[in-house]
């Protein structure tokens, strides 16, 4: 009679249940997010690359001594 009362308890416990329920949950989560990154990629590589062409062709104008040139009236 003991086995049989083990065999229902074991059937009831739902310990087990929760603990796999969060490992599906965090496998769906981290393959979400991997989808996500690589749906994204190629969409920001093209925006870095667009970004580093216009810093790299952009020019910076001498502002002189403390932003005055010397060709303006001295406030």
């Amino acid at each position: 009679m003991k086995l049989f009362e083990l065999i229902k308890r074991f059937h009831s416990d739902e310990s087990g249940a929760v603990t796999v329920d969060w490992v599906v949950l965090t496998a769906a989560i981290v393959g979400l997010g991997i989808a996500v990154l690589s749906t994204v990629k190629t969409g920001v590589d093209d925006l870095a690359g667009d970004i580093k062409g216009a810093l790299t062709s952009a020019s910076v104008k001498n502002l002189g001594t403390l932003g005055w040139d010397g060709n303006e009236a001295n406030p």
